[in-house]
């Protein structure tokens, strides 16, 4: 067992470092944070560097010129460790066409942690400012980092990649109290469950400094408890007469790009779509809903009659494909195309486009360019180097989907945002084409795997992943995989469709819970700050 004066030693330790000692511990903080996040989810992790934030805050002077200031350093320090190694597989996105654009890799690599880490500097200082000398500091900690990371989910259309709730989705029974509270009340909570072994070295004696700590483990296991008890309700149900099949091609991005591939291309998606994968799914026929990814063709797929005639060959009465595709804005068939749509189509299977969703929330510098004209004048593209960058779709809405429940389209990182999974309709279903293969072989597929994973708990609605490379999967509406593709196979993955839940608190609430959280804590660290009287 690790003694107190061990554990007030190395805290003091940490409260006393300055300069180049304070920058290392904190850089060293947030690498360590990093592994908390899938496919790790080694978040015991946090149980070290969490306390060790806060008495790095604890050591900022106590004058508050001095004092903010070098908690917002600390704050960008830990932002930097924790947003490089948990980021790194952006840089993969920029040797697709290393020709083009390796020379930016760096600058992804460096530039994107670096404006993330922003925010975290914020939350710090933003602490500091209300830093109590009690056990309220952890609230404080909680209460505004939480709100740093909402601001880094929303600020210049929001990244909230890796949020430090994700750090509770395993286990599983842990990830259900998102259904209460949401993604931002999840990262509170982490945040100060964490946190508050900090405070142990607060009093005197070990009964002094027990009570924070005891409560964050209790809560830790009422979420367990809770999570137990809410999988158990709701095993996994599945629609009546309605069987799935999803494609995963496992493409190379220069081939999705090349339309002197499209015969070829074609060739492997027919042929796999129609693969036998056991005695009881013979091939497409067996299948009411085909699903390809995102951006599937490297060509406009409503203007190649062509191929949509290959697939209305493919699909038999009563089967219909949704799929990806680059679409081209109305005009003359013949005409040239400057500027594009990223889109989901729903087919039938005599070939008719049935519905159309077209992207909202594109990707800066993957799908458009801030300034677009501007940086294009200078030379700069964006990754998919579509000129003038994606069309920015109008309304995010529903599809009808025949013999199926309507379902909400997302487009590759949509799945990321819970405000885009919070439609004014219902659906039966979520599905998410996406297109990882930008990435390769690495942890990013997998984190985005997970939070897509969150949206399904969050509204009690299952989820349907259709990946490039992977991963493709089925997710029931408590956020169980019933059926995964893995990353960087081919195959095709057959599966039913899980029955949503009626909808959740989250679902009904929206943020209003994790924001009288917050309202709370901050309350209670302000009232502690009066009774203190601390400047």
């Amino acid at each position: 067992m690790i003694r107190p004066s061990t554990i007030r030693g190395l805290a003091l330790g940490v409260v006393l470092a300055w300069g180049w000692k304070r920058a290392a511990i904190a850089l060293a903080a947030g690498a360590l944070s990093s592994l908390a996040m899938a496919p790790f989810n080694a978040w015991p992790v946090l149980i070290v560097t969490f306390p060790a934030v806060v008495w790095l805050i604890d050591g900022a002077a106590a004058g508050r010129r001095r004092g903010i200031p070098a908690a917002a350093l600390t704050g960008f320090c830990f932002g930097m460790g924790y947003f490089v190694p948990g980021l790194y597989w952006i840089g993969n996105a920029f040797l697709v066409d290393a020709q083009t654009f390796a020379w930016l890799m760096p600058f992804a690599v460096l530039g994107l942690p670096a404006y993330l880490a922003l925010f975290p500097a914020l939350g710090f200082a933003l602490a500091r400012l209300i830093w109590t000398r009690d056990a309220t500091r952890i609230l404080a900690l909680a209460a505004c980092l939480t709100a740093s990371e909402w601001l880094r989910g929303h600020a210049l259309t929001g990244f909230p990649w890796n949020t430090f709730g994700y750090a509770l989705s395993q286990p599983l029974a842990l990830a259900q109290s998102t259904s209460l509270i949401g993604l931002w009340g999840m990262t509170f909570l982490a945040i100060a469950i964490f946190a508050s072994p900090a405070v142990l070295i607060d009093g005197k004696t070990w009964r002094d400094t027990w009570q924070a700590p005891a409560a964050a483990a209790t809560l830790l296991v009422l979420m367990g408890v809770f999570g137990a008890i809410r999988l158990g309700l709701h095993p996994t149900a599945l629609v009546a007469d309605l069987k799935l099949r999803i494609m995963q091609p496992n493409l190379q991005q220069d081939v999705k790009f090349n339309y002197g591939a499209k015969a070829d291309v074609m060739r492997r998606y027919l042929a796999l779509s129609d693969r036998a994968s056991g005695p009881r799914a013979t091939g497409v026929r067996d299948t009411n809903v085909l699903i390809w990814p995102e951006s599937a063709f490297p060509f406009f797929l409503a203007r190649e009659p062509d191929v949509m005639a290959q697939i209305a060959d493919l699909l038999s009465p009563g089967t219909v494909l949704i799929t990806g595709s680059v679409r081209a804005p109305g005009g003359p068939r013949n005409a040239l195309v400057t500027r594009a749509y990223n889109s989901i189509y729903v087919i039938d299977h005599d070939g008719a486009v049935l519905s159309v969703y077209d992207k909202l929330h594109l990707v800066p510098f993957g799908e458009y360019l801030p300034f677009q004209d501007w940086l294009e004048r200078i030379g700069l593209e964006q990754l998919t180097r579509v000129q003038g960058g994606f069309i920015p779709g109008t309304t995010r809405h529903n599809l009808d989907v025949p013999h199926a429940p309507r379902v909400l389209p997302l487009i590759c990182y949509e799945a990321i945002f819970p405000s885009d999974s919070a439609g004014e309709e219902r659906p039966g279903w979520i599905v998410n084409l996406t297109n990882d293969g930008w990435f390769g072989i690495s942890t990013g597929p997998h984190q985005h795997l997970q939070q897509a994973q969150w949206r399904a708990i969050e509204q009690g609605v299952p989820l349907v992943r259709s990946a490039n490379t992977g991963i493709s999967a089925v997710i029931d509406p408590v956020g169980r995989i019933i059926a995964q593709l893995p990353l960087g196979a081919e195959g095709v993955l057959d599966a039913a469709l899980p029955v949503a839940l009626q909808p959740t608190i989250y679902a009904r609430a929206g943020d209003v819970p994790a924001a009288i959280l917050l309202v709370i804590a901050l309350s209670t660290v302000v009232r502690r700050r009066v009774a203190q009287k601390l400047p």
